[in-house]
């Protein structure tokens, strides 16, 4: 009985079907950064088109966010890759069914109008004196180039789950119509509570800028849960890898308990003070950080697990006969 036992151990683990993605931390911190910075160029874009000069503290935040933290992104992207040329040689062609060119593409477009709007709000700050660069700058027509590249900037921000959709990991690929829409809610939700953390640092900024914030980043997170509880009902058993050890824990805790129900809960609470506003909004920044770490090692565990993969390719023939079946009928 012991022998059987030691044998049932030491047997060889299941063959995975699928070659895992390579994908590791520089992958979700370029997810991470894109994502805070596109939601943040759609927050400065829209809340100046809606709001006007009363919104002018959370347009001043958001632009300069969208081009900070685009900044990391390319050479992100670049380390990730291995070599500079192969993001030029994406950039050769538009092919509209990969996703790799679409997402460089819309990250090259996304800078033009990140770095034109940031360029325009630093001349009007006196950032860049008063030479031809800052005059020009403070000519360039911000708004209309804010508005323009607003399509865009909500691309970037969904584009990690796009991107992840598009694969063969049946975590992700099971779950594509709600991996976009869950990265843009979360987006808006991280980037709401950066633009927050820069607010408590403008002394010119007050309460009426700060609510508007905060009820953008409730509604996000809402949207966010929303999606994530969705999420779980669509995979089923393929969720298996965000269910247990260390990602389930990471899920459990880091996302929905720190990044999403305790920030409701202090907004809830009325947590009005400086100190309890920075920990809503840090709390946010970190659970949008844990989403992307457990869904992409969570998908790399995912690949190798070959039952997850027969899974849902067994599922696909059966749908589409019964479907073929139900057309003959009529």
């Amino acid at each position: 009985m012991a022998q059987g036992v030691t044998a049932l151990d030491d047997a060889p683990a299941p063959t995975p079907v699928i070659h895992k993605p390579h994908w590791k931390w520089l992958i979700v911190a370029y997810f991470y950064l894109g994502g805070i910075s596109g939601a943040s160029y759609a927050i400065a874009a829209l809340a100046n088109l809606v709001g006007g000069a009363e919104n002018q503290r959370i347009v001043r935040a958001g632009r300069y966010l969208a081009f900070a933290a685009l900044v990391p992104c390319p050479p992100l992207l670049i380390l990730d890759l291995g070599r500079p040329e192969r993001f030029l040689n994406m950039l050769r062609t538009v092919n509209p069914k990969s996703p790799m060119s679409l997402g460089s593409w819309g990250l090259t477009l996304f800078g033009g109008f990140a770095g034109a709007t940031a360029f325009a709000q630093a001349a009007n700050d006196g950032w860049l004196g008063y030479g031809w660069a800052a005059r020009w700058a403070r000519a360039l027509p911000a708004r209309a180039i804010g508005v323009t590249g607003t399509p865009v900037a909500f691309f970037v921000a969904g584009y990690g789950g796009v991107l992840l959709a598009a694969t063969a990991v049946p975590l992700w690929s099971k779950n594509a119509r709600l991996l976009g829409p869950l990265f843009l809610s979360s987006a808006m939700a991280n980037a709401s509570a950066a633009v927050s953390l820069v607010l408590l640092t403008d002394q010119a900024a007050d309460d009426v800028h700060a609510a508007r914030v905060e009820r953008l980043e409730r509604t996000a997170a809402v949207a966010e849960l929303g999606m994530l509880l969705g999420s779980w009902v669509r995979l089923g058993e393929t969720a298996r890898p965000l269910r247990r050890g260390k990602l389930g824990a990471l899920m459990t805790y880091g996302v929905v308990g720190a990044g999403i129900v305790a920030p409701l809960a202090l907004h809830v609470a009325g947590a009005r003070s400086r100190r309890g506003r920075a920990a809503g909004a840090l709390l946010t920044l970190g659970g949008g950080f844990c989403l992307r770490t457990a869904l992409l090692l969570g998908g790399r565990v995912s690949a190798d697990d070959p039952a997850a993969t027969f899974a849902i390719t067994r599922a696909e023939p059966l749908t589409n006969a019964l479907a073929n079946e139900a057309g003959h009928r009529g």
